[in-house]
């Protein structure tokens, strides 16, 4: 017989509840992810959003990885990469990046690059898992 619960619901939370669970964190831990925190916010502040990365042997600012927006990627991907530049380059640092005129291979060093500084993995997703049954019954 199937059952009619719902698998995505879930019982609310009461103060009782959460009360008898016991808190798997620190008061130590809670104070470093806040010192965390406010380090992470300031360093984005002091660089205005930018990360900087090895282009040709020079430093330019760029967005970073995590924050490009789908048409920026998609330009990136369809192989517009002045465009792409245009949009994901610190404007100042625009005119450097077109002076230098980069090779594919050292686009894709840069943006590597990029997101190594800003402490992303830009690796491809393994997808999903291949299915433990087996497709034909027998």
């Amino acid at each position: 017989m199937a059952s009619t619960r719902n698998p995505t619901s879930r019982k609310p939370r009461t103060a009782a509840r959460a009360a008898s669970r016991p808190s798997t964190r620190t008061p130590v831990e809670a104070e470093e992810q806040e010192e965390t925190s406010a380090a992470e916010a300031q360093e984005i502040e002091a660089t205005d959003g930018y990360v900087s990365a090895l282009l040709c042997g020079e430093e330019l600012r760029v967005v970073p990885p995590g924050q490009w927006r789908q048409s920026q990627q998609r330009l990136l991907n369809m192989g517009q990469i002045d465009a792409f530049a245009e949009a994901v380059i610190h404007p100042e640092d625009i005119d450097l990046y077109f002076e230098l005129d980069p090779t594919n291979e050292e686009i894709g060093e840069f943006v590597a690059d990029a997101a190594q500084q800003a402490g992303e993995s830009l690796g491809k997703s393994r997808g999903p898992a291949p299915s433990s049954r087996r497709t034909r019954r027998r």
